[in-house]
């Protein structure tokens, strides 16, 4: 058997979403998940569990998102959804994301209104505050590994990763211009070093 006329393994043979309704059920679960963020939600559920997504392109696919207008994990589930069913799988995702979150956030709005002077509510909030960025610092350690495939090379994506810390913790500077300085630069280095 001749191993070239072999067709090599559809796309479609990887996990994906079922439907729709699996998509709008999937990013409602992972909404429900994410108090104070979902970015290490998102990438264990999509990436690890489902497999819908490998972690190079969770990595690519988050990177966009971050630079789009909207919350980032919006922007995600919109192009997860709109690479499996198109606009109806988009709209699905979206769906799923802010519909049942939403009824949720409108009754812990009502409830905090009238608990919000409780010292007890308020240490509650700052700790859930803590742990949610000690899961986005987890998830970004996660990422570490695929920086080592990255055209501009591991101890250089370091450095710019150590720089955009440093600018947003230490100098203060708002996202959007990290964003736009250091991304723009890292985003040109990168495109010289693999154009052709």
């Amino acid at each position: 058997m001749d191993l070239a006329s072999t067709p090599a393994p559809a796309a479609t043979d990887r996990p994906r979403p079922q439907s729709p309704r699996d998509l709008f059920v999937s990013c409602t679960w992972l909404a429900l998940q994410g108090f104070g963020g979902v970015l290490a939600i998102v990438q264990r559920e999509m990436v690890e569990k489902k497999r819908w997504l490998t972690p190079d392109e969770f990595l690519e696919d988050w990177a966009v998102a971050q630079v789009l207008p909207g919350p980032n994990v919006i922007n995600l589930a919109l192009m997860i959804g709109d690479r499996h069913f198109g606009l109806r799988g988009a709209i699905a995702a979206v769906a799923g994301m802010l519909t049942v979150p939403l009824a949720v956030i409108l009754v812990l709005a009502v409830l905090y209104a009238h608990y919000a002077g409780n010292p007890q509510v308020a240490g509650a909030l700052r700790g859930m505050g803590a742990v949610a960025g000690g899961l986005i610092a987890a998830t970004g350690i996660k990422l570490i590994p695929q920086l080592r495939r990255h055209p501009l090379g591991f101890a250089t994506c370091l450095v710019l990763v150590a720089v955009v810390f440093a600018a947003i913790a230490f100098g203060r500077i708002p996202l959007g211009w990290v964003l736009l300085v250091v991304g723009g630069v890292a985003c040109a280095w990168t495109w010289r070093k693999i154009a052709p």
